[in-house]
C-alpha cells in the first residue's frame, strides 16, 4: 500500500485543533509532520481532518433491505448500498443495530441470519469496518443460536438488550418515558381491544408482513413466555462476558432498569428515556449513548431528554447515528455552532470515546501508531460540511 501524506489540512487532535501533516502507511498513522520521504500527497490545504466516526448504533441499512413497507432487496445489493453510504459519510466503523425479533419478517431472526452471512461473504469488498450490534430482543428465544454464533467469531459484535415486547404492551395511561422496569409484577398492559393499540399493531404488523390478527396473536404468544426470560437474560449476558463483549441496555427508562443491566454487566446506556437513568447511569461510571439526530435536530422527536442539554451537563458520552447516517456530521456542528463545547470535545462523542466504549483502542484519535480512519472535510464556517474523502485502515473508501 502506498503511503499517503495529506498536508496543509487542519487536523483535530485530541486536545486542539491545529495545521499538521498526518502520513499514513500498511493502514496505520505512521508519523505527524514528518518528511514526505516518496509518499503520494494528498493537498488538503483549507480542509479539517479528522478521526472516521465509530457508530454505535445505527439501523439505516433496514432502509436497504427493505425501501418499501414488504418490499425487499437482496441482503448482499443492500449491504453493499449501506457499506457505500457509510464511508460517504465519513464512518469508519459502523455496528449495525440488527434487530432479532420474535416477529417475522425485517427484523426477524431468519433475516438476521441473511444479514450475517451476507456480512461473511462480503467482508474483502467492504470499505467500512462492518460490525453487528446484536440488537436483542428479550421475549426471542430462538436468537439464541445466531447470537452465540457471531460472538464466536473474529468481529466482536455487541449485545443490546431490546425490551419492544413490553414496550408495545404498555398501558396508554403510562407515558413510555416513564415506563416501569420490564421486570415489574404486576406490569400496566394495554387492553388489546384498545383502539391506540389495535392502530399501532396495524402498523407493526404491515413492517412484518402478517395480518394485524396474526401480529396480535404473535405478540400474546411472546408476552405468554414472560416467565422465562430473565433466566434467557441471564444466560446471553454470560455469555457475552465469556467472550468480551460489551452490552448495552436500550431505551431505559428507569432507574432500576439501568441498575438490572449494569448487574449483569452492561456498562453502557444506550438511549435512556429519562433524565434521571442519565443521572443515575453517570453516578455509577456508566457510558450514556443518546441520537445524534436528537442533537442534530434540536431534541428528540420521542420527548426523550435532548442531547445538547444533555451534553452540556456532562451527561452524554457518545452519539451514535441511530436511523440516519448524516447526522453524527450534522449533530457536531450544529452543537458546535450553538456553542455547547469546542470541537474537540465534541468530536470525542463520535469517535474516541464510541471506540472505547466497544473495546477499540486502536481508532478514534489522530495519533501515530493508531488505525489510519481519517476523514477529510469541507467545512465552511456558516455552512453544512461535507465529506471529501474517507480512510479506513488506509483504505481510501470514499
Amino acid at each position: 500500500m502506498t503511503a499517503e501524506l495529506i498536508e496543509g489540512a487542519q487536523v483535530l487532535f485530541e486536545d486542539r485543533v491545529e495545521t499538521a501533516a498526518v502520513r499514513i502507511e500498511a493502514g496505520l498513522i505512521t508519523g505527524i509532520d514528518v518528511a514526505r520521504d516518496g509518499a503520494t500527497v494528498v493537498h488538503g490545504r483549507g480542509m479539517l481532518l479528522a478521526p472516521a466516526f465509530v457508530d454505535i448504533h445505527g439501523d439505516a441499512f433496514e432502509r436497504q433491505l427493505m425501501p418499501r413497507p414488504g418490499v425487499a432487496v437482496p441482503t448482499e445489493t443492500a449491504l453493499l448500498e449501506t457499506d457505500r453510504q457509510l464511508a460517504a459519510n465519513g464512518i469508519g466503523t459502523a455496528y449495525h443495530a440488527l434487530t432479532l425479533s420474535w416477529e417475522p419478517g425485517l427484523r426477524s431472526v431468519d433475516s438476521g441470519w441473511q444479514v450475517v452471512h451476507a456480512l461473511d461473504s462480503l467482508n474483502h469488498r467492504l470499505t467500512t469496518d462492518n460490525r453487528l450490534q446484536l440488537r436483542w430482543e428479550t421475549f426471542c428465544d430462538q436468537a439464541e443460536p445466531l447470537i452465540a454464533h457471531v460472538m464466536a467469531g473474529t468481529d466482536r459484535p455487541a449485545l443490546a438488550f431490546n425490551d419492544h415486547t413490553t414496550s408495545m404492551l404498555l398501558h396508554p395511561d403510562v407515558p413510555p418515558q416513564d415506563r416501569p422496569f420490564d421486570q415489574v409484577d404486576p406490569y400496566p398492559v394495554t387492553p388489546f381491544d384498545a383502539p391506540r393499540f389495535q392502530k399501532k399493531m396495524q402498523d407493526q404488523a404491515r413492517r412484518a408482513q402478517v395480518t394485524p390478527e396474526d401480529y396480535v396473536a404473535l405478540i400474546r404468544k411472546a408476552w405468554h413466555r414472560r416467565p422465562e426470560v430473565p433466566a434467557q437474560i441471564d444466560r446471553l449476558a454470560a455469555l457475552a462476558r465469556a467472550h468480551g463483549v460489551p452490552m448495552l441496555s436500550h431505551d431505559d427508562s428507569q432507574t432500576e432498569t439501568r441498575a438490572y443491566y449494569r448487574g449483569l454487566g452492561s456498562r453502557v446506556a444506550e438511549f435512556p428515556m429519562h433524565e434521571r437513568v442519565c443521572l443515575a447511569a453517570r453516578d455509577a461510571g456508566d457510558m450514556i449513548v443518546l441520537g445524534a439526530p436528537n442533537a442534530m435536530r434540536g431534541g428528540s422527536h420521542l420527548g426523550s431528554p435532548g442531547a445538547a442539554d444533555m451534553i452540556k451537563r456532562g451527561l452524554c458520552d457518545i452519539l451514535a447515528s441511530d436511523y440516519y447516517y448524516p447526522a453524527m456530521l450534522g449533530a457536531v456542528f450544529r452543537l458546535l455552532a450553538d456553542g455547547v463545547a469546542p470541537l474537540p470535545t465534541l468530536w470525542k462523542l463520535v469517535s474516541q470515546n464510541a471506540a472505547a466504549a466497544m473495546g477499540l483502542s486502536d481508532r478514534g484519535r489522530v495519533a501515530p501508531g493508531l488505525r489510519a480512519d481519517l476523514v477529510l472535510l469541507d467545512a465552511p464556517e456558516g455552512h453544512t460540511p461535507a465529506p471529501l474523502r474517507t480512510w479506513v485502515a488506509g483504505r481510501r473508501g470514499y
